[in-house]
């Protein structure tokens, strides 16, 4: 599957963080979709549950599922989004888990802006599976 718009891009020269706010949007997408499928239901609820996995402590946890099962490739992009150096850390968030949630965020907009789908849906199993 190619990305939803087709504009060239080549992930590999953005910054950590431009590859974070990317992969914020497309987990929150997978996420979303995901729980759409799993029936119907308010919309209040969808926002709760939906919330309650893309935030930072689970996006964090989410990370430490993965970090077995990543590639060079991708472990190298991990680690250029944990390093990177951010001016802001939501009050409510561990500084440890925020920088791990960047990481996440980063390698799922790079896998998305490489265009590699089939990765992100492995990756979304992994975390997902109890």
């Amino acid at each position: 599957m190619e990305r939803l718009y087709p504009a060239d891009c080549d992930p590999r020269l953005l910054s950590p963080l431009t590859l974070a706010f990317v992969g914020d949007g497309a987990f929150e997408l997978f996420v979303r979709e995901r729980l759409v499928c799993q029936g119907n239901c308010p919309v209040n609820s969808l926002h709760k549950k939906s919330v309650a996995q893309v935030c930072c402590g689970a996006q964090a946890q989410a990370s430490q599922k993965l970090l077995p099962v990543l590639t060079e490739e991708e472990l190298e992009i991990y680690k250029r989004g944990r390093n990177a150096h951010t001016n802001h850390v939501p009050k409510n968030a561990a500084i440890e888990d925020y920088h791990a949630a960047t990481a996440f965020e980063a390698l799922f907009g790079y896998l998305y802006l490489s265009g590699n789908i089939n990765r992100l849906r492995e990756i979304f199993k992994i975390i997902c599976d109890e």
